[in-house]
């Protein structure tokens, strides 16, 4: 008990309980934001699974380039087209924001209406655009 009662060792258990917290952060955003793919698993999910695409950007975003087949569901709109994005519920979802931030609300909402397979890119239209690969206008 004099372990606690030594104001050194406050100290001391105070930065062990940060770093641990900080340690823990990313796996406890994870379970938020769901499951994500770098760009390389989503090309492959692309082309080898036929992953639907899923643009939640507004329109204007939208319209300056998207990656190509991407369908359009801005995040405002997304629980009235939820039941259309894909016509079989176990092929992959790929939910794509400016950033990579967002598509955690959109992946939640995707996947509590009964499709399988959801991810987030990581990085998003950003990281997209960065690694030179082409977006449509």
């Amino acid at each position: 008990m004099t372990f606690f009662s030594d104001y050194n060792n406050l100290g001391l258990l105070a930065i062990a309980l940060v770093s641990g917290g900080l340690l823990a952060w990313p796996a406890l955003t994870r379970r938020t934001t769901g499951a994500s793919v770098n760009i390389s698993e989503a090309t492959r999910l692309i082309n080898k699974h036929n992953a639907v695409v899923v643009d939640i950007r507004d329109a204007v975003e939208y319209a300056a380039g998207h990656l190509p087949q991407a369908k359009s569901a801005p995040l405002a709109e997304l629980a009235g087209k939820v039941a259309t994005l894909a016509k079989n519920k176990s092929n992959p979802i790929i939910v794509v924001c400016q950033t990579g931030k967002l598509s955690g609300k959109a992946h939640a909402a995707i996947k509590e209406a009964g499709y399988s397979e959801v991810y987030s890119l990581e990085g998003g239209i950003n990281a997209w655009r960065l690694a030179g690969l082409p977006l449509v206008k």
